[in-house]
């Protein structure tokens, strides 16, 4: 699972990445799942948002890739309101979402999914040199391209969903629990390629359970508990704390 030096062809207006979230409420139906979430992801940053199950975590890259429309708050990107902004549309704007369990197509191969990341009609026009890039990144999607998506492992799905996100050129990617599932040493590789995506200079925001990973990764964190930012910081102070160590890191 090794990553090949490979710059991305193109990160779009990195000056135009900043993501800023103010009072965010959102929920389902009766469910109230955030209250009054703020947060915000400069140009070129990692960021990561950790807590338990139940937390929200999913629910906030909901409601910024626009799957789910927040009942109160502001939610901007690049200056640009993304209340109204139908989901559909954002790729085109540079945000990209990896979900939770990976929702691929598993009875399309590899190639095929990589195409769905590259709908758009801006992306469709630079289909073979992001594949490339993307093949570059993870190899073994490339031995695999003509292989059904639900045979691959489950490191091999975690990185054709990155890839197939890579496909729309963003200069966001929103990464929904990218080690679930996965063996612990699958997860190292994981967070490695992680890593080694946010070197190119693409902005990220991960979510997380795996604190003690995500923490080694990111640069700032937020930490989210039943729909609330109780504690946000640098990664390292964050890692440092007693309480947070203590409530997340299972240390003393």
């Amino acid at each position: 699972m090794s990553a090949a030096t490979h710059r991305a062809p193109d990160t779009g207006d990195a000056a135009a990445a900043r993501l800023e979230l103010s009072g965010v409420r959102a929920g389902y139906g009766d469910f109230q799942a955030l209250f009054g979430v703020d947060l915000h992801v400069a140009p070129g940053e990692a960021v990561g948002v950790v807590g338990p199950n139940g937390a929200g975590k999913t629910t906030l890259l909901r409601v910024i890739s626009g799957l789910l429309r927040p009942t109160a708050g502001t939610l901007r990107y690049g200056g640009q309101d993304l209340t109204a902004v139908p989901a559909h549309a954002l790729p085109s704007l540079g945000i990209a979402h990896v979900p939770e369990n990976r929702r691929l197509f598993p009875h399309l191969t590899v190639e095929e999914n990589l195409k769905v990341g590259a709908f758009a009609p801006s992306a469709r026009a630079r289909f073979a040199e992001r594949r490339e890039h993307v093949f570059a990144l993870f190899p073994r999607l490339a031995e695999r391209r003509r292989q059904p998506a639900g045979t691959l492992s489950g490191g091999e799905q975690q990185m054709c969903a990155i890839g197939r996100a890579l496909m729309s050129g963003p200069r966001i990617l929103l990464l929904d629990e990218p080690s679930a599932g996965l063996a612990p040493i699958v997860v190292q590789q994981v967070f490695a390629l992680v890593r080694r995506i946010r070197e190119e200079g693409l902005t990220v925001l991960i979510v997380e359970q795996n604190v003690a990973q995500v923490l080694r990764v990111v640069d700032r964190a937020y930490v989210l508990e039943t729909g609330r930012v109780v504690a946000a910081g640098r990664a390292a102070d964050l890692a440092a704390d007693p309480a947070i160590r203590r409530s997340y890191l299972g240390m003393h």
